[in-house]
C-alpha cells in the first residue's frame, strides 16, 4: 500500500486540502522576497478571519503548537506570576510545564481526564491571578472547554487559550469571547501539514509583554516588527516559506467553503462516527455535552486493553492504511483517539473507518 494511500484519523496530522498540496510545488522565493510577503500579509488576515479577531498581532509562528504555547506564555510570563491552569488533559498538563520553567506561581484547577473543566473553578482559584490558561479542544481527551463562560469573570487577569485541535473545526471567537491570547497549529482542522502555529494577541496583552524574554526566539515584540512591517521590515528569522504558502493556501479553502458550513461538515461527521461506535457498542469517553466531533475518544473493548488494543491499530493501518491514535497519559491502552478534521472530515473516510474497525473486531 502506497503511503499516500493512508487516511490519518488520528489525533495527529489530518489529510491535506488538495489546494494545500499544490501550495508545495509554487517555486521557492526569498524570505524578504515581496511577492512571499504579500503572501504572508494575506495569511494572517485569513488568520484573523478564523480567529474572528481583529488583533493586527496575528501570525504563524514558525514551529507547531507547541511552539505557539510557548510563545504566548514566555512572552507574559515571568517569575512570581500567578497563573491558574486548567488540566483536564495532556495540554492542560504542558501548560503547567511551560508556566513552571518560566518560574510562575502556577495554581492548578484539576478535572478528570474526560470530563470538562468547570468554568467557575478556574475563575475563584486565586483572587488576582496575571494569567488564567485552559486548553479549548483537549486533544487528549476530546473535550471541550467552555471558554466563553470564563472570559467575563477573568477580571485583571489575561486569558490564555490553546486552540490547537479547535480552530476551523468548532466555533471560535476570539474578539466575542475575550481572548487575549490563543494559539493553534496547522494540522489539525485547518488541514495543514505540521510545521506552524498561528497565534494571536490582543492589545491587554500586547501590553503587558516582557520586554526580554527568556527566548529571543519567540520573542513576538520582535517578530511583529518582521511581520508588520512598521516603519520597514526588519529581519527576526528565515520564514518557512513553502509551510506559510500552504497555510495561506488550506485558510483559503476553509474560508471558500465558509467558517459556518466547515463547522457544521465537522459536526454531522463527528456525529455519524459516534453514533456508528455507539451501534458498534462501543463506549465513548467525553460526555455528550462537551464531546467534539473532530476528535472522538471511545473506551477500548474489554479484552483488548494493552497489547491488543495496539493490535487493532496495527491492522487498521496494515490492512486498510487507516492511523489511528492510542490513548496517552491514565488512558494509554485504555482508549483511542478518532480524528475527523479538516479534509479528513468527510462522510467516505467515516464510514471506511467505521467499515474497517467494525471488521478488525468482527461486530
Amino acid at each position: 500500500m502506497l503511503l499516500s494511500d493512508r487516511v490519518l484519523m488520528g489525533p495527529g496530522p489530518s489529510n491535506p486540502y488538495p489546494e494545500v498540496a499544490a501550495a508545495f510545488t509554487r517555486p521557492l522565493l526569498g524570505h524578504l522576497d515581496p511577492e512571499f510577503l504579500a503572501v504572508l500579509d494575506e495569511t494572517c488576515d485569513r488568520l484573523r478571519s478564523v480567529f474572528r479577531t481583529d488583533n493586527a498581532l496575528t501570525l504563524p509562528v514558525s514551529g507547531t503548537g507547541s511552539a505557539g504555547m510557548e510563545a504566548a506564555f514566555v512572552n507574559v510570563v515571568g517569575p512570581g506570576d500567578v497563573v491558574v491552569v486548567g488540566v483536564n488533559g495532556l495540554f492542560g498538563e504542558r501548560m503547567c510545564e511551560v508556566a513552571g520553567r518560566l518560574g510562575a506561581e502556577v495554581v492548578r484547577v484539576d478535572a478528570p481526564w474526560g470530563e470538562p473543566l468547570d468554568p467557575e473553578a478556574l475563575v475563584s482559584a486565586h483572587a488576582s491571578p496575571a494569567v488564567i490558561a485552559l486548553v479549548h479542544a483537549e486533544t487528549s481527551t476530546g473535550v471541550r472547554n467552555d471558554v466563553e463562560a470564563v472570559a467575563p469573570h477573568k477580571g485583571d487577569a489575561l486569558l490564555l487559550v490553546d486552540m490547537v485541535t479547535s480552530l476551523g473545526g468548532i466555533p471560535v471567537d476570539v474578539d466575542g469571547w475575550g481572548v487575549d491570547i490563543a494559539y493553534s497549529g496547522t494540522q489539525k482542522c485547518l488541514g495543514v501539514p505540521p510545521g506552524l502555529s498561528p497565534v494571536t494577541v490582543g492589545a491587554r496583552a500586547r501590553g503587558r509583554f516582557r520586554e526580554r524574554p527568556t527566548s529571543w526566539y519567540l520573542d513576538l515584540g520582535l517578530i511583529a516588527r518582521y511581520v508588520e512591517g512598521a516603519g520597514g521590515r526588519t529581519y527576526h528569522h528565515t520564514a518557512p516559506v513553502p509551510m506559510v504558502f500552504a497555510l495561506h493556501a488550506g485558510l483559503g479553502a476553509l474560508l471558500q467553503e465558509g467558517l459556518d458550513a466547515a463547522w457544521a461538515r465537522h459536526a454531522a461527521c463527528g456525529q455519524a462516527l459516534q453514533s456508528g461506535l455507539q451501534n458498534m457498542g462501543l463506549q465513548l469517553v467525553a460526555p455528550a455535552s462537551h464531546r467534539l466531533p473532530q476528535l472522538t475518544t471511545v473506551w477500548v473493548p474489554d479484552g483488548l486493553a494493552g497489547e491488543g488494543e495496539a493490535g487493532v491499530r496495527t491492522a487498521l493501518l496494515r490492512r486498510f492504511g487507516i492511523e489511528i491514535g492510542a490513548g496517552v497519559g491514565p488512558m494509554a491502552g485504555r482508549a483511542w483517539r478518532i480524528g475527523c478534521m479538516g479534509h479528513t472530515a468527510r462522510p467516505r473516510n467515516v464510514e471506511l473507518v467505521l467499515g474497517a474497525l467494525g471488521e478488525v473486531l468482527g461486530r
